[in-house]
């Protein structure tokens, strides 16, 4: 009931996030559309965004968050401050030396992700401008992981999860303020929004340590074994991590030779990544401290069980919206998307991304359950060769068929493809170790999910069908279809859900009712 409530915790702050990036999403659209601007902008964003998903979504949680745990219960409090102190100072040397160095380098770094724009220098320069002023997030990114870990090896995970509202916040706002101005000048200003949201989350952190009593200081930054081993943790957690995001980047240095397939996957991504955030991520980062604790205490009956758990409830969140998106993405892109500047052939294309990535959906958020496997056991060798191997298949199949005719498409199904081989290899090497057994209650309950989740599907492609006539006609309809269609949907899941058993109330209650 812990994991389940704390995942509900995170998953209902990333909701809010989402939604509001879901607004940003839409006033981008209208504002920038599919174009030009839009695909640079996007790009700058994505770069150093790129690290926050791989840093704030995993990556430093599974190096920082056992070592810090350790020390609380072997040394006190005292000496985990002491620890992350010293991680504080090396932290912010490491990686403001690495902005720095990006922003000087950028007029030539800039072709790594977006060689397709270099043809056209005016574009390519407003594109290295707007990397330069994006980048100083990527600094405040890493020190609000480094706060955050901190909160959530002490089981506080709100502030954390609540930190990522002010980007959308502060770009909504943008957006909102920038109609009818051009659209460089409404980018640059975006630009320089995404810097100042780090400054904002990075406060908001670190004021929660401050209240729950932790003592940082700044000392000289020193090599110390504590700081070692974080650095031998840290590094390949830092890839395996954020697999899923070098993989869209990668693709998106691709699709920049295809005008418009960038933001085509972009928007994608951003529908998918609302139900990745609230279950897969949101699990992961709740997983981590429970196996910590659980492998503490020699219980590996304990850790096995909580290992299933986090499975089925994943899978029960999971595949209802992998069938919604996969079902209903003309009308959910029609709703949110197609106004202003975004077009219908721009609405079809991201149709089409959203139905791959929604094959996908399941792996990618079992990718975030099966990862605290290793984490928990201070093991991040391992997921990182399974993400190097999941990369380079994507790079291969997704270049392959791109280069082979099929476009942004080719690009979209590469990134499927390595999210079901990450998960694969992983549950392989979990099993063949004899660290993860499934349970009699998973392979009963998930035959059940995929019932619920399949007559929730038929009820939403009938839906779509008799509503898509009433779409396009002002926004505030096209929202209010969208999300009454998906009420609609998810009411018919959660009552098949009860009826063939797939679920509990009793599991459900557990999520708003202490014991």
């Amino acid at each position: 009931m812990r994991l389940l409530r704390s995942t509900f915790v995170i998953g209902g702050y990333t909701l809010v996030s989402r939604i509001l990036g879901f607004v940003r999403e839409m006033l981008l659209a209208g504002v920038l559309g599919a174009g030009p601007v839009a695909d640079i902008f996007l790009l700058a964003f994505r770069f150093p965004n790129l690290f926050r998903r791989v840093f704030a979504e995993g990556a430093f949680n599974a190096a920082f968050v056992p070592l810090y745990s350790r020390r609380i219960a072997a040394e006190g409090q005292e000496a985990a401050d002491r620890f992350a102190s010293d991680v504080l100072s090396g932290l912010t040397l490491v990686v403001g030396a690495l902005t720095v160095l990006a922003i000087i380098a950028m007029p030539w770094l800039a072709y790594s992700f977006g060689f397709g724009k270099a043809d056209d220098p005016e574009l390519f320069g407003l594109l290295v401008l707007y990397t330069q002023i994006t980048m100083p997030y990527l600094l405040f990114m890493s020190l609000t992981a480094m706060f955050s870990g901190i909160l959530n090896a002490r089981d506080k995970f709100a502030a954390a999860a609540a930190a990522p509202i002010f980007l959308n916040i502060v770009l909504v706002a943008i957006l909102w303020f920038s109609q009818g101005e051009s659209q460089t000048e409404t980018a640059l200003r975006l630009s320089i929004g995404v810097a100042l949201s780090g400054i904002l989350q990075v406060a908001l952190v670190y004021w929660s340590c401050r209240r729950m009593g932790v003592k940082l200081r700044f000392p000289r930054p020193r090599w110390t074994p504590g700081v070692k081993r974080l650095v031998m943790l840290g590094v390949p957690g830092v890839l395996s991590a954020g697999a899923i995001q070098i993989n869209i980047v990668v693709s998106s240095a691709i699709a920049s030779i295809q005008p418009g397939a960038v933001s085509w996957l972009y928007y994608a991504d951003r529908l998918y990544q609302l139900p990745l955030g609230m279950v897969g991520i949101a699990m992961g980062v709740a997983l981590l401290p429970a196996l910590s604790k659980r492998l503490g205490a020699d219980d590996a009956a304990g850790a096995n069980q909580t290992m299933n758990r986090a499975f089925e409830l994943s899978m029960l969140l999971t595949l209802p919206a992998a069938v919604a998106l996969a079902v209903i993405p003309d009308f959910l892109i029609g709703a949110l998307y197609q106004h202003g500047a975004f077009t219908e052939t721009d609405a079809r294309n991201t149709a089409i991304a959203v139905f791959i990535f929604a094959l996908g959906l399941p792996a990618f958020v079992l990718v975030k359950v099966f990862q605290p496997g290793f984490y928990a056991r201070e093991n991040t060798k391992t997921p990182m060769i399974y993400a190097v191997i999941a990369m380079v298949a994507n790079v291969v199949i997704g270049a392959g068929l791109f280069f082979g005719g099929m476009d942004f498409v080719g690009l979209a199904i590469g990134t499927l493809a390595s999210g079901w081989i990450n998960t694969l290899l992983l549950l392989q090497r979990l099993v063949r170790d004899g660290l993860y057994a499934p349970d009699r209650r998973l392979f009963a309950r998930l035959p059940r999910i995929l019932i619920a989740a399949g007559l929730m599907g038929a009820a939403l492609w009938f839906g779509g069908r008799a509503l898509s006539p009433w779409l396009n006609q002002s926004i505030a309809l096209d929202i209010l279809l969208a999300v009454g269609l998906s009420a609609a949907g998810g009411i018919v899941y959660l009552v098949t859900a009860l009826a063939v058993r797939a679920t509990r109330t009793a599991d459900l209650k557990g999520v708003f009712v202490r014991r």
